[in-house]
């Protein structure tokens, strides 16, 4: 049981080594990507919601 512990963890350290980190400029323009992409989401959220909620109280009266 010891042996399989000791032998999973050194397979983890070896797939460690195999990691490529992203450089600065690739996490920034990710992060911008993902930034923009929630502001445009919320946006079109947004708008949809205020729409629903303009037809529903039309609906409703």
């Amino acid at each position: 049981m010891i042996e399989k512990i000791k032998q999973f963890f050194r397979e983890v350290k070896v797939e460690m080594h195999k990691v490529v980190y992203p450089s600065r400029e690739e996490l920034v323009g990710s992060t911008w990507v993902v930034i923009i992409t929630v502001m445009v989401i919320s946006l079109f959220l947004g708008v949809v919601d205020l729409g629903l909620t303009k037809l529903v109280g039309i609906a409703i009266r």
